[in-house]
């Protein structure tokens, strides 16, 4: 089963580098990076050309002109060039431990899709990770970011490097089994019979409803929260704003109450 990893980026290459260092690590070396490129400068088109010279992973960088949010789009893009029947979703700015493919290869099945989690980092803790703590795996070690700044928490639970502590974690976790864009994965037939993502959404809920109308198409989830592991790295959110949470709802709703499995605003309007 080949594997396609899509994750967006936008003008955050320091980021994006931590997360190509994350990739370049895979235990599971079958699969494909598509980075999805909301618009970014040459400084990220750098970073992404200097990666694939050194790194024997195979990378496609799909970008568009930046005409603000449209996160979307550039994923229904990505969607498409992908060349994997399986698809893993997570976010530039979340770093894989170095089983994380394994993890989510092991859990795909057919006629699902899985719902993953991350573990949030403040940005001192963002921005003192480097390579080798990375090729190391340090940063994934409660004791290595106790040191670097993070408060001790239950949320540790989510590091565990045991496989039977996993499996019962995932299985007794309350957290919901939604689609979480920073850490999900499906079948590409399936992406494509929901349509893609709906490009009228901009930040806020995008991810949910996409994985609303998954599960609408009969598409169920599995919960690898604590399976498939990635430290999400701190930054501002300038994009947030209410009238676009206002519309999205509205999206959202419309999905939900009327039971939508393709959005009319996907892949197949372009």
């Amino acid at each position: 089963m080949k594997i396609s990893v899509i994750f967006t980026t936008y003008n955050s290459p320091e980021w994006l580098q931590k997360v190509l260092w994350g990739f370049d690590c895979q235990t599971d070396k079958n699969f494909e990076i598509v980075i999805a490129d909301d618009g970014s400068s040459a400084e990220t088109r750098a970073v992404i050309t200097t990666f694939t010279a050194q790194s024997s992973r195979e990378v496609q960088h799909i970008w568009h002109e930046d005409e603000g949010f449209r996160k979307c789009t550039i994923l229904n893009k990505a969607i498409v060039a992908a060349n994997g029947e399986y698809l893993v979703v997570t976010d530039g700015d979340c770093i894989p431990r170095n089983d994380f493919i394994a993890a989510h290869r092991a859990a795909a099945e057919p006629g699902c899709f899985l719902s993953g989690g991350y573990f949030k980092l403040p940005m001192s803790t963002s921005k003192a990770i480097n390579r080798e703590d990375i090729q190391a795996g340090s940063c994934f070690d409660p004791a290595w970011l106790r040191q670097n700044g993070v408060k001790p928490s239950i949320k540790f639970m989510k590091l565990t490097r045991s496989a039977w502590k996993a499996k019962l974690y995932n299985g007794l976790t309350a957290t919901k089994r939604s689609w979480n864009g920073h850490n999900a994965s499906c079948w590409k037939d399936d992406a494509l019979k929901v349509n893609g993502f709906d490009e009228r959404m901009k930040y806020g809920g995008l991810d949910c409803e996409f994985g609303g109308r998954l599960l609408n198409a009969g598409v169920k989830a599995m919960q690898i929260r604590y399976s498939a592991i990635c430290m999400h790295l701190d930054h501002a959110r300038g994009y947030v704003n209410d009238e676009d949470w206002k519309r999205n709802r509205i999206i959202r709703k419309t999905s939900i109450r009327e039971k939508l499995i393709e959005t009319p605003a996907g892949i197949k309007q372009h």
